[in-house]
């Protein structure tokens, strides 16, 4: 009972700030974290959603929430953002690296613009953040989680941007996580499969214009951001290094692992959808 107690408890009124917090997982960790007691901060781009989140989470879940309209690919507003949050509620002792973006295009048609939106929105918005918000969390000996993919262990056709943005972030984070060592800040590297959310509704194409419909994925099942959500949560809870979620079954990651070329050939078109302009 006493150990069921401190884990219900373990995020009671921590400041958790969640990018990318009005859809998708982010929009789910941030009402898990919300059931938990937590104060929450949450950056996004739509205003209109933000206001809306913040007064749910307000009605329904009776926690304190500050919604700030943040683009996380400009440092100086990152900067803002996070010295807002740490005025408002004294500190951040959970930041979600959770904003993202993807594309769908062959390497050869997609343009360079294309590579440096991917870029600045998967890897260089989650450095701003974790800049950003790094003193406060040494101060209260708090925890990184990041949103990876499955893509970080087998890159998918026609994402080369998406892949090298979730690539970089592992050596990022890794490496920052060997240098915390003995300061008390845990990071959890997520890794989830193909989720039902808008990031793969909204994909750049090649050109850096949106196509507004999901890919077609075989062979994997879609997971729920809610149930994605919670067992990030749980994850996070045990500060737990690497939380692979990923729905491809384990077959396919053993072929991945140890017989990649027969992996490429066989399972990453399928999991890929159709080529663009199919």
């Amino acid at each position: 009972m006493p150990r069921k107690l401190f884990t219900h408890q373990a995020y009671r009124h921590k400041v958790v700030l969640v990018t990318g917090g009005c859809s998708g997982i982010g929009r789910a960790l941030a009402l898990r974290f919300a059931q938990a007691g937590s104060h929450l901060v949450i950056l996004d781009l739509d205003q209109a959603a933000l206001d809306s989140l913040v007064q749910h989470l307000r009605e329904h879940h009776n926690v304190e929430a500050l919604g700030l309209r943040c683009d996380i690919a400009e440092p100086e507003a990152v900067s803002r953002a996070v010295a807002l949050a740490i005025e408002r509620f004294g500190g951040i002792d959970v930041l979600v690296n959770n904003a993202g973006i993807t594309h769908r295009s062959l390497f050869a048609d997609t343009d360079l613009a294309v590579f440096q939106r991917v870029m600045a929105v998967n890897f260089y918005g989650a450095l701003h953040c974790t800049q950003a918000a790094l003193p406060s969390l040494l101060a209260r000996r708090g925890q990184i989680v990041v949103l990876s993919s499955l893509t970080g262990f087998a890159p998918l056709l026609y994402r080369s941007a998406y892949n090298a943005s979730k690539h970089a972030l592992h050596g990022l984070f890794d490496t920052l996580r060997m240098e915390l060592d003995g300061t008390g800040v845990a990071i959890t590297l997520a890794c989830p499969g193909f989720t039902a959310t808008d990031l793969r509704k909204n994909a750049l194409v090649g050109d850096g214009s949106v196509i507004r419909q999901p890919a077609v994925v075989l062979g994997a099942e879609v997971a729920s951001p809610r149930d994605v959500a919670e067992a990030i949560y749980q994850g996070a809870l045990r500060r737990k290094r690497l939380l692979v979620l990923s729905n491809v079954n384990w077959r396919a990651r053993v072929l991945a692992r140890f017989f990649p070329r027969l992996f490429e050939k066989l399972l990453v078109p399928k999991m890929s959808g159709l080529k663009p302009g199919h």
